[in-house]
């Protein structure tokens, strides 16, 4: 009895048999298929496709409420189930950086060697480029200080669990996301050009769109981890939710710095060749 009990006490978490993960999938692909439906105009495209995007929602919140469940109340989360966490959230950023990547070779490769369709320049003739001395200037101060309050409001829960900085630090971090936000959607409504202007709509609109929508992800992560820290559900030494928010939040300031200088500042650069 006690060799049984030696091999079976470990340190790490035997997950209960969950339907999160089954059903989550199937809604995935209903999305996918709505899409591809709506994009060749059927009907009941749109339709499909909503299914399945409230279904993803749906599942993603109750799988995610299990995990909190399991760190919070019921105590599997060990020093080594975190260690696990955190590095599929690396794997899964490292994912992100590679989708990125992708959307900026395009760029690249459109405006280093402009095509004669498009009158051989960059930005193409006919096009009026955003000022980025402007809005996107104001939205990338607003991103690196909700990086400084970010990191201010982690350094805080590292020290002190509980503590008020902790949770003032994230909702100024919010309060910034949100403004980012309004600023890019105000910057979109007021282009001279959409995303069926070209090629240059298409990869300004693909890779700024893109990136707003991390931002709205990255919102809503930092408003799980305010409502988890004004209950009390972080600690100093636990506190992996916290921690992917922040690496999440960062890799954003990170990709906006990337788009700032190339889409704005280079890109917008006339007669690029």
């Amino acid at each position: 009895m006690y060799l049984i009990s030696l091999l079976t006490t470990h340190s790490f978490h035997i997950v209960d048999p969950s339907p999160w993960p089954f059903l989550t999938s199937f809604a995935a692909l209903y999305t996918v298929y709505g899409l591809t439906l709506y994009r060749h105009s059927f009907v009941s495209g749109i339709s499909v496709f909503c299914f399945g995007l409230i279904g993803i929602i749906y599942f993603l919140i109750a799988w995610w409420r299990d995990v909190i469940r399991e760190a919070t109340y019921e105590g599997h989360h060990t020093l080594i189930v975190q260690q696990g966490l955190s590095f599929g959230r690396a794997l899964f950023i490292v994912s992100e950086i590679r989708l990125f990547f992708a959307f900026f070779w395009a760029f690249f490769h459109v405006s280093l060697n402009p095509s004669p369709f498009i009158g051989g320049i960059w930005p193409p003739q006919g096009i009026i480029p955003r000022d980025p001395w402007l809005i996107p200037l104001l939205n990338t101060t607003l991103l690196l200080t909700s990086g400084a309050s970010l990191t201010w409001s982690h350094s805080a829960i590292i020290a002190k669990p509980f503590s008020y900085e902790t949770s003032h630090g994230l909702i100024i971090t919010i309060i910034l996301a949100i403004i980012f936000t309004l600023f890019q959607v105000y910057e979109y409504f007021n282009a001279s050009f959409t995303l069926s202007d070209g090629v240059y709509g298409s990869t300004f609109y693909r890779l700024t769109g893109l990136h707003g929508f991390h931002v709205i992800v990255g919102t809503i992560f930092l408003l799980v981890c305010l409502y988890r820290t004004i209950k009390h559900q972080f600690t100093t030494i636990a506190h992996t939710g916290y921690n992917c928010a922040a690496w999440y939040w960062h890799f954003v300031d990170v990709v906006w710095l990337f788009l700032f200088i190339v889409i704005y500042l280079w890109g917008n650069s006339s007669n690029i060749h």
